[in-house]
């Protein structure tokens, strides 16, 4: 009379959650019923689990089949008919289909004003350049997929004579301390305090990515991120409070990693189940502040915010240590993040700046070129029609797959030699030439932001070696 699991498996129970619950009742209620009647009875609760509910025997079986359905509740909202104003910086120079996204933004219920950096392109939802200011919502994609993503730059106790004389020694450096691309990690642990987060206790969901934060603490990511020595250019009368000259210094762009990711997919879907926006607008799908998924999705950000922030920390940190380099001052700023900020006519606002450094007034931030031309340290003017914000860098001017079209290795290899920068890794997706020109964009935010230093990469790193 033994029932084999071969047997279940047969006649539909094919998981080891409803074989266990059928064996444990069969050997608990079954014990003098015939083989085929107990079979009989549970192909009758496999086709009809609703007839079983409520049963003391086979209930808890048939819930097993008909578990009780959720009811998910939404909210379907219109855009506006017409967008609000908004500031463009650099306007000629940025393609239709990124202002068309900026004025699709600015047509959203919850929108109260927005600008449109020169280094603007097209993205998914908000464009890449886009600062978009919303009333007690949180919108996922207006943050971005890569969560935190972000500048460091460290200054060391080295004039740029440095990089010269140990450029092997970089180099080797860089090969061994860095890792980049969407797996794994550097080949040693790291240790830091944001692995001892709260978080990642208390939250089912954070829990869930411990681990992945603790393999990819102190990577970097793809795509145009980077780690890179050059020449900081500090002008005099700076506000860092070190003499003008030529210093050695450490620039990273990179973000939360696989941490970010995750937390962006999950709280988008979620954003689009409880927003429903005409289908051209779907990527703005937003999470209220006063909601719990709203409150989680915070938090989170603002974990894997502080989690770039440390993978930036450890970066230059063991570069560092391996050149036996001191760091006077680092300086850093997010440039895909969301902050609380009071609008110019005293509202409270979300901010959003999607691919935008935050330029607030005395605000220190980095604004990068390419690899083969200059980057700039700034600090903001707080200037309110660009909701105190600034490019995040030159810009595209090509999509990757138009510059794979469009350069070779051979040519980009041209571009580097006549620039005197040796790059590790890269590919011709990042040429030079497929980004906007940096001292146009600079020109085009002139009333934004105050320069203080320029950095001119020489020695880079990036994915693909």
């Amino acid at each position: 009379m033994k029932i084999r699991l071969k047997e279940l498996s047969k006649i539909g129970y094919i998981n080891n959650v409803s074989r266990s619950l059928a064996m444990s009742i069969i050997s608990k209620h079954c014990k003098r019923d015939t083989k085929e009647t107990i079979i009989r009875v549970l192909e009758q609760i496999r086709k009809t689990p609703q007839a079983f509910i409520g049963n003391e025997v086979w209930g808890k079986l048939a819930e097993h089949f008909c578990p009780p359905s959720e009811t998910k509740t939404f909210t379907a909202y219109e855009l506006h008919e017409k967008a609000l104003a908004f500031k463009t910086y650099g306007g000629k120079y940025i393609e239709p289909i990124a202002k068309q996204q900026m004025e699709l933004a600015m047509r959203l219920p919850v929108s109260m004003a927005g600008a449109l950096m020169a280094d603007a392109h097209a993205g998914y939802g908000l464009p890449i350049g886009g600062v978009l200011a919303v009333e007690r919502a949180v919108i996922p994609y207006a943050v971005g997929v890569d969560i935190g993503c972000r500048m460091e730059l460290s200054i060391f106790d080295e004039m740029s004579a440095f990089l010269n004389r140990y450029a092997y020694q970089i180099k080797q450096a860089l090969k061994e301390n860095t890792h980049f691309g969407m797996e794994g990690g550097i080949g040693f642990s790291q240790r830091h305090n944001i692995l001892e987060r709260s978080e990642f206790q208390t939250d089912a969901f954070m829990k869930n990515l411990h681990g992945k934060a603790i393999r990819q603490l102190g990577s970097s990511g793809g795509g145009n991120h980077f780690v890179e020595f050059g020449e900081l250019e500090l002008v005099e009368e700076n506000t860092l409070d070190l003499p003008a000259g030529r210093y050695t210094a450490l620039l990273s762009h990179s973000g939360s990693r696989g941490l970010g990711t995750e937390i962006a997919r999950h709280y988008s879907e979620i954003a689009r189940e409880r927003c429903r926006l005409p289908r051209e607008a779907g990527h703005f799908a937003w999470l209220d502040m006063d909601s719990e998924a709203g409150q989680a999705y915070w938090m989170s950000m603002n974990l894997a915010g502080d989690y770039a922030k440390a993978c930036h920390e450890c970066i230059h940190r063991n570069l560092a240590k391996a050149l036996g380099l001191n760091i006077m001052k680092t300086i850093g700023n997010h440039h895909n993040f969301a902050w609380k900020e009071l609008l110019s006519d005293g509202r409270e606002a979300i901010v959003h700046r999607k691919g935008a450094t935050p330029a607030h007034t005395g605000e220190h931030g980095i604004i990068p070129g390419s690899m083969t031309t200059s980057g700039y340290l700034v600090t903001g003017c707080g200037r309110s029609e660009s909701l105190s914000s600034a490019s995040h860098g030159a810009g595209r001017a090509m999509s990757r797959q138009r510059a794979k079209e469009n350069f070779t290795q051979s040519a980009l290899k041209k571009m580097l030699a006549s620039a005197n920068v040796q790059l590790i890794g890269g590919s011709v997706e990042e040429a030079p030439l497929a980004y906007k020109n940096i001292d146009r964009v600079m020109d085009f935010q002139k009333e934004l932001i105050t320069i203080q230093g320029k950095f001119m990469p020489r020695i880079v790193r990036m994915n693909k070696e």
